[in-house]
């Protein structure tokens, strides 16, 4: 019988997603930044094409203002990113990667790569498309 409660399963692979990441190889020699701050830097490395401001990383990854405002003043302190006014908009900053953190994705890429590839072993395209849809509806749902 299957499980009505899938929140229930979802926090436990998200805890054990957790676990992973803070385990693996280049996480544990980056010990300064937290498993959400490798988020963020893949995030903006992955998007240094283009402008991105503390709006976008609430949008991107779900959280309240209060909480991204914490989390990039926390990346700022620890030297990670920093804040560029923008010319036709003083209020706006543009969140920009230093070089540390360039470094680190470098380092922490393979590691997420790899841990993509263990969640996903075993599964067809045509699976993960399903799942995709699932989790996106999941989401939405939450959303609305």
């Amino acid at each position: 019988m299957h499980e009505k409660f899938i929140g229930h399963r979802i926090r436990i692979l998200n805890n054990l997603i957790k676990r992973e990441i803070e385990s693996s190889e280049h996480f544990a020699y980056a010990q300064s930044i937290t498993g959400t701050n490798s988020w963020i830097i893949a995030y903006l490395a992955q998007n240094s094409d283009k402008d991105i401001y503390q709006k976008d990383l609430e949008k991107k990854f779900s959280v309240t203002r209060s909480t991204a405002s914490k989390v990039i003043k926390l990346m700022v302190q620890k030297g990670l990113i920093v804040r560029e006014e923008v010319e036709s908009d003083a209020r706006l900053k543009k969140l920009i990667l230093t070089e540390k953190a360039l470094n680190m994705h470098e380092a922490i890429k393979s590691d997420i790569l790899k841990l993509n590839e263990k969640l996903t072993k075993g599964f067809t395209d045509e699976e993960m498309g399903t799942m995709q849809g699932y989790i996106d509806r999941m989401i939405d749902n939450i959303n609305s």
